[in-house]
């Protein structure tokens, strides 16, 4: 078993939590699930920004880290060395300038690159993906597929990709990552216990005034139009499954609105408009103690998601957890999640015409005319659930508690075989192993070590200089310097401008001194007496001091 694990935190690991998106929900929950269950020797968290241990932790929902596991910052020569033999998971499927990083630091065959795709809507990801056809990407890593639909979507992408490109450069397709498809996954006894308090249960459904017969129907998740379902399909279904039932049914929707009042004052519209008879309201989705309560309290979970923006959907896979029967879109991950008829009930969904008109939807996003939002939000108001199926799914559960009793079972069933974190980090793990096996049979490295886009920036200007630093580079002291103008440089605002990647100041004193007592007069005989490591920052000291006057070159 690969026993070493680095990963990335992306800078919106810790972002504004009153506006999470599912992403950073899904990664934290990943996270969590690789500390507890992956079994690595190893376990390193890179940040793009300075973090402490402890905030890391509390992400994770962990009293502290645990031995092994280990927080560095991005481009520090632990991160660097924290994949090698093993592999580096990026919460995202943007692997570019990870795969350059790995062959300029360490080489391709060094160790696999794991990335996990959220989304293929964007156009600017769908890109981001792609270029892994033109990046030092290769079999040994891995592009994480949470659902076969997504793995769809891309294999039809890259073909397409490597049909242009072919044709463009007369040539045949490149490595590419592998698209294994491993799902999400959820903390199953978490949400078992959160579900089964009957206390809870009594209280929230008391809040929401529900007598014992009533119906409490749940959506969990960002209230977003735009991005995951329009309500009004969920809206009309609930009031015909009333009319065809004379239950009393109430909905209610957990989450969160992105744009504030303005779209709540539209949901309510809406639901004024095609539920009457059913009680809606809007829970505070980003209080856990509410929708944990709700989860107790519910009977049916309903999610008609009519969105290419989502890929998987985790609140099903929770709403199973929770040993609710489920009623949602047959869309993408949702289709992978929920067996018709056994966990729940998929209700059929009718999207846009393939003739080429929706390509103009797309154009005026990727023109920058329209935002993302106004794209996905587009596309989904030209896709179709069908209203009668989720009604008379609907009507049959709420006619039938032992319908709602045995689906809401084969549900906690599924998740248990399926999507536990323990069963999804084990699919990880043998994938990693799968990945090196395939990685120790690589072929030798290639010669080119550098991003030609993205090298050292002394190398690509050269020639705008008169001269360049070389260990040749003869250097003296100016007239009139002293070490006290050394000193008193490091206390100038200015001139600490990038001071750590120079050496520290008394290495910058002692080289000078060398120099000044004409020990050392030409940039290698300087470096000479300095450790290996020292050397690199110290070139750029003698480069500063040349900047300030200090020193001569010519």
């Amino acid at each position: 078993m690969v026993s070493k694990l680095a990963v990335y935190l992306p800078p919106a690991t810790f972002a504004d939590p009153s506006n999470p998106f599912g992403v950073t929900i899904a990664n934290r929950e990943l996270h969590r699930a690789l500390v507890l269950h992956g079994g690595f020797e190893d376990l390193t968290f890179i940040s793009q920004d300075a973090v402490r241990p402890e905030q890391l932790a509390q992400h994770m929902g962990l009293g502290a880290l645990p031995d092994g596991v280990r927080l560095t910052q991005r481009g520090s020569p632990a991160a660097l060395a924290a994949a090698r033999d093993g592999a580096l998971f990026r919460g995202n499927p943007d692997l570019s300038d990870p795969a350059w990083e790995r062959r300029t630091e360490a080489g391709d065959e060094a160790y696999s690159l794991v990335g996990l795709v959220h989304t293929t809507a964007p156009p600017e990801m769908r890109r981001r993906i792609a270029q892994a056809a033109v990046t030092p990407t290769h079999p040994w890593d891995a592009q994480i597929c949470t659902s076969p639909a997504v793995k769809d979507v891309l294999e039809a992408m890259f073909g397409t990709w490597d049909a242009y490109l072919a044709e463009r450069f007369a040539g045949r397709p490149g490595p590419r990552p592998m698209l294994p498809v491993i799902p999400l996954g959820v903390d199953r006894e978490r949400f078992a216990g959160l579900a089964d308090r009957p206390d809870a249960r009594a209280r929230v459904r008391a809040r929401l005034g529900l007598a014992d017969d009533a119906i409490l129907v749940l959506w969990v998740g960002r209230l977003s139009f735009f991005e995951k379902a329009y309500p009004q399909p969920m809206f009309r279904a609930l009031e015909e499954a009333v009319a065809a039932t004379g239950a009393k049914v109430h909905f209610a929707m957990a989450g969160w609105f992105p744009n504030g009042q303005v779209d709540q004052a539209r949901y309510r519209e809406a639901a004024d408009a095609y539920a009457p008879a059913v009680g809606v309201s809007f829970e505070n989705g980003n209080d856990p103690d509410c929708v944990a309560d709700l989860w107790a309290g519910a009977d049916i979970f309903l999610s008609l998601v009519d969105n290419i923006q989502e890929t998987f959907g985790l609140t099903p896979v929770e709403a199973m957890a929770a040993g609710l029967p489920v009623v949602v879109s047959d869309w993408d991950g949702y289709r992978f999640t929920v067996r018709d008829g056994q966990e729940g009930f998929l209700v059929p969904t009718l999207g846009g015409p393939t003739d080429g008109s929706g390509a103009a939807l797309a154009r005026l996003h990727v023109l920058q005319v329209e935002t993302y939002q106004s794209y996905v939000g587009s596309v989904a108001q030209f896709t179709a659930v069908d209203v009668g199926a989720a009604a008379a799914a609907l009507a049959e559960l709420i006619r039938s508690p032992e319908l709602r009793r045995r689906m809401g079972a084969a549900g906690r069933a599924r998740v248990a075989a399926a999507f536990d974190w323990p069963v999804v980090v084990r699919q990880i793990d043998a994938l990693l192993d799968e990945l090196a096996a395939i990685r120790a049979r690589s072929a030798p490295p290639s010669a080119i070590r550098a991003d030609p886009m993205r090298t050292d920036p002394f190398i690509d200007f050269a020639g705008f200089a008169s001269a360049t630093l070389a260990p040749s580079t003869r250097l003296s002291l100016r007239p009139g310097v002293s070490v006290d103008q050394l000193a008193r440089a490091d206390r100038v605002q200015l001139d600490r401008m990038a001071g750590f990647r120079r050496a520290p100041i008394d290495k910058a004193v002692e080289a000078f001194g060398l120099i000044e007592r004409g020990e050392a007069a030409t940039v290698g005989d300087i470096l000479a007496r300095f450790p290996a490591d020292l050397r690199a920052p110290l070139s750029l000291s003698l480069l500063w001091m040349c900047k300030l006057g200090l020193l001569a070159w010519r």
